[in-house]
């Protein structure tokens, strides 16, 4: 096993990589929230960690990776009342919708895919137990409410403190609460929405809850990893930190991991700013082949700490460069070989990803790997940078198939043989009319020595 040293976000510091058992990492990470389709900025918290479960793995450590659905919340049950149709079935066809878009950016499953309303009870007993340790009170308007201030250590994953944290700017002010940074566990019912019995009435749980139950569920504590975007610091993980290590699960996790925003125009994109691009918006204008993996690549090629901006030109120079391996690999058709991690190339790529998954230093190895291919011809290299892009998701389509990418309507083989044609008998002005043609319906020609054509399709 290789030793990794990842960025707590607790400690502001890397630390090594200690799972709780020597060898297996459980992996916990905030999944959505189903009211919608995702953006392409969830995508990118979603591909992250699917790239560290791969890279995890290929590591030599058994993972069990968990990611929940939150399957009620007071967006759905929103959303669900503005369609007129139960939230339960809005929470099932948006699960389906993002499992869809999941399976085009190539994100294995995660090993474990718990969703709340199968763990009432779990979050019930959590909340008895709070309750007991006296961090629990119910309000008069029926909610339960842990008190923030009787928890000490509150805000040392997000470095705030308490007295500095003003009513009403990010935490809802109630006024059954007995301090406005109180945040409620268990929601007393209201008309015509779901509910669940319970010793405190009939209710549903708060949104925090929901994790911190799932995740002792199932992994156990501490968890490994723990991971999601960094908006979900404070006030989520925070809490999540205060509701089980205040029930006695102390430490609740080991290494708290954030991935930094995707920005639209140098501005966060969210669905309340109405500045967003959904996942399946983006894929649409691009080609069905290349789109899934061209945007991974996008998502991935920014360090998972460092904010990236979102531009369609941004998007189209990825896929440019996604396109610049898979013809070396066209060219040099790669060798079945397993990975020499004493190559030089390969022990960069490792290097790098086991230093809090470094990926701009990881992707300039295979940057260098590739070049190498190209003027050496090797089989073998180039079995080896399909291997090394196969430990994060990459480079694992059929060189062909994929350059030339979704079907056109255009029979471009008997155009390329139309073109030949026309320059062995010097009509040079019908062979560039035809490569005109071809270029105009997306479809890029090279000729290569010996007289041979090879096309790809040109896509943003």
């Amino acid at each position: 096993m290789f030793t990794l040293r990842i960025y707590n976000t607790l400690s502001r510091t890397k630390e090594e990589l200690k799972p709780r058992v020597t060898g297996k990492v459980g992996m916990y990470v905030c999944g959505p929230t189903v009211y919608d389709l995702i953006h392409i900025g969830n995508a990118r918290t979603f591909t992250t960690f699917d790239m560290v479960s791969r890279w995890l793995r290929a590591a030599g450590y058994e993972v069990t990776y968990v990611r929940n659905v939150t399957d009620i919340d007071d967006k759905i049950i929103e959303r669900a009342r503005e369609r007129g149709i139960a939230f339960h079935e809005l929470a099932e066809s948006m699960t389906r919708n993002f499992r869809e878009d999941c399976e085009r950016l190539a994100l294995l499953p995660p090993d474990r895919e718990p969703r709340a309303t199968r763990y009432i009870e779990a979050m019930l007993g959590l909340v008895g137990t709070l309750e007991k340790k006296g961090l629990a009170y119910r309000a008069e308007n029926g909610d339960v409410y842990f008190s923030v201030r009787d928890f000490p250590g509150y805000g040392k994953l997000s470095r705030k403190n308490l007295d500095d944290l003003r009513a009403g700017e990010r935490v809802a002010v109630g006024v059954s609460k007995r301090d406005p940074l109180d945040f409620a566990l268990w929601k007393a019912a209201k008309p015509d929405e779901p509910m669940w019995e319970s010793r405190w009435g009939p209710g549903r749980p708060g949104w925090h809850l929901e994790c911190s139950a799932m995740a002792d569920s199932e992994l156990g504590t501490p968890v490994d990893l723990h991971g999601g975007a960094v908006d979900l610091q404070f006030p989520h993980h925070e809490n999540e930190i205060a509701q089980s290590e205040g029930a006695g699960h102390a430490p609740f996790v080991g290494i708290w991991m954030h991935g930094a925003f995707l920005n639209m125009d140098s501005e966060k994109m969210s669905k309340s700013l109405g500045n967003f691009h959904t996942l399946r918006d983006v894929l649409g204008q691009l080609d069905a082949v290349q789109g899934g993996e061209q945007v991974r690549f996008f998502l991935l090629r920014g360090h998972y700490r460092s904010e990236i901006n979102f531009t369609w030109e941004s998007l189209a120079d990825a896929g440019n460069t996604l396109r610049g391996f898979y013809t070396a690999l066209r060219e040099t058709p790669p060798a079945d070989a397993k990975i020499d991690w004493s190559n030089p190339y390969a022990a960069r790529f490792r290097d790098a990803m086991n230093d809090d998954f470094d990926m701009p230093v990881a992707l300039a190895a295979l940057h260098d790997l590739r070049g190498e291919v190209n003027r050496s011809r090797s089989r073998e290299l180039a079995g080896l940078l399909k291997a090394l892009g196969g430990t994060i998701g990459l480079l694992q389509a059929d060189p062909d198939a994929f350059l030339k990418g979704a079907g056109t309507d255009l029979d471009v083989e008997a155009l390329i043989a139309e073109r030949a044609a026309a320059k062995k008998s010097r009509d040079f002005a019908r062979a560039d009319a035809i490569r005109r043609d071809l270029e105009a319906a997306g479809i890029l020609l090279e000729d290569k020595p010996g007289g041979a054509t090879e096309w790809r399709r040109k896509t943003l």
